[in-house]
């Protein structure tokens, strides 16, 4: 890669000298003034002490250097020429680049964000993009700058998404932030965080499933074509230049801001990252707003507790009711914490009544203790591997025999159902969940099908499961769309 040469006014020794002109220039370049002459550059120079003793010729030293590092563009200017010595003077006007225009929109950037992340969790931004995801699907009743401008629209809230949601979670991070939380100030401002949080995640919630649903619906040739009209429209605006490959160019980008809201091969996306760090943040500062309390009732007087405490025992007619008001109250006397040196099993809804019993080897607590080694035989337990794979997957291949029955159907009425198993009662219960974020309770299943819950409020069932009965509302689930299976 090339080395930058407009950046070197950055770093040199004269380095104020230049940004204070190059940021002149910017100034007036967002007025819409482009051309400037060196008497007005030096009359506003003039105005900061760093410049009192400034003059012209220093001025255009200065002017030229910047010219040939790329910062400005001389042009010279003939219209007021009257002479040929006024001529041969060559008088000229400068304009900033666009290079240095962009390094000195970062550095105001830079500036005013400090030495200290801000960003924002804006919950609208979210529904924005999906609204713009919902009119790019509608391509027949577009005109190509129609889609241009959708484009826009939609790479401008997925950047700011993307920005405003890394600095927030770096600002929460923060070292400044962590202590901030850590003081008892923060108490007056925790309600208003958390509802803050909880907002945002909720409203991620209900867009989340819409989100990757609009994406899964636009087809590539669908898109292909969208992204070609795109492409037609922004042709035009380039006055004498050629775009090659922009439609492979414009599909990568839209890729990209896919995976980052769907994932790729299985990897977690940036979408569900959010998600994470925003519980994670309201548990942490749970546990903070817990410690905060605890404080405070380590502090306070227990005077009455006791003296309450002590009238309870003294109404008591009997030492034995008196023990067994200890008992509730305090509990075992001496109480002893079990370990177990491993967990038997790894699966996610496993019950710990039902594994078997874990086995502890207790050895002396004395500091010079050594356990005795000796050689042994080497345990084979590829017999073992080999029955535990055979069980795991028997127990897979009942489980889809068992929910495919289910998927086969048109409606699954809850009312109409035998027993049924935990784990189909579980994932009956994560599509309602979800169902019941969304305004029309459609989602789309991980089975692939799309699915619509209506909920019957004034009719409550039993559905019973091999571990137990759970009463809840009668529903019905729908299958809207069917994925094809093999």
């Amino acid at each position: 890669m090339e080395r930058i040469s407009e950046a070197t006014y950055l770093t040199v020794d004269k380095s104020p000298h230049y940004r204070k002109i190059l940021r002149f220039f910017y100034v007036q370049h967002e007025h819409l003034l482009e051309f400037l002459v060196p008497e007005m550059i030096l009359e506003s120079l003039r105005m900061d002490e760093l410049f009192f003793e400034y003059d012209l010729e220093r001025l255009h030293t200065d002017l030229s250097q910047l010219v040939k590092w790329g910062n400005l563009t001389a042009q010279q200017e003939t219209g007021r020429v009257r002479t040929i010595e006024e001529f041969k003077k060559r008088r000229f006007r400068y304009q900033i680049t666009p290079f240095t225009v962009e390094f000195e929109r970062m550095l105001i950037q830079f500036e005013e964000k400090g030495d200290y992340f801000s960003g924002s969790l804006e919950k609208t931004q979210f529904q924005r993009f999906r609204h713009v995801l919902e009119q790019i699907q509608k391509l027949e009743n577009l005109s190509n700058e129609d889609c241009s401008q959708l484009w826009d629209d939609l790479i401008m809230y997925f950047k700011a998404i993307k920005q405003n949601t890394s600095d927030y979670f770096g600002y929460l991070r923060s070292e400044q932030t962590v202590e901030q939380m850590q003081s008892e100030a923060f108490l007056i401002y925790k309600d208003r965080f958390t509802q803050y949080l909880s907002d945002f995640i909720i409203t991620l919630q209900r867009t989340s499933a819409s989100i990757q649903f609009l994406f899964e619906e636009i087809s590539e040739d669908y898109l292909i074509k969208y992204l070609q009209r795109v492409e037609a429209h922004q042709s035009k605006k380039m006055i004498g230049e050629s775009v090659e490959d922009g439609s492979a160019e414009l599909l990568m980008t839209f890729m990209n801001v896919k995976r980052w809201f769907i994932g790729k091969d299985g990897e977690i996306s940036q979408y569900d990252l959010i998600q994470q760090q925003t519980n994670e943040a309201i548990r942490r500062m749970t546990r903070i707003v817990q410690r905060f309390g605890e404080r405070h009732q380590s502090r306070r007087s227990r005077q009455a507790d006791y003296m309450y405490v002590a009238n309870w025992f003294l109404s008591k007619d009997t030492l034995a009711e008196a023990h067994q008001l200890s008992a509730v109250l305090f509990g075992i006397r001496e109480t002893r914490h079990l370990h177990a040196d491993s967990i038997a099993t790894d699966q996610l809804y496993a019950d710990l009544w039902n594994e078997p019993p874990a086995v502890h080897e207790r050895v002396p607590l004395v500091r010079d203790y050594r356990e005795r080694t000796r050689a042994n035989t080497a345990i084979d337990y590829t017999q073992e591997k080999e029955r535990v794979r055979a069980e795991h997957l028997a127990r897979q291949i009942h489980q889809q025999e068992v929910i495919h029955r289910h998927l086969d159907q048109d409606t699954i009425h809850l009312s109409e159902l035998d027993e049924v198993e935990p784990f189909v009662r579980k994932i009956f219960l994560t599509w309602i969940a979800k169902a019941m974020m969304q305004e029309n309770r459609t989602i789309k299943t991980a089975y692939g099908d799309v699915i619509r819950v209506e909920i019957d409020e004034n009719k409550q069932i039993d559905l019973t499961s091999t571990d137990g009965t759970l009463r809840m509302p009668d529903m019905r689930i729908h299958f809207v769309e069917r994925k094809e299976r093999i």
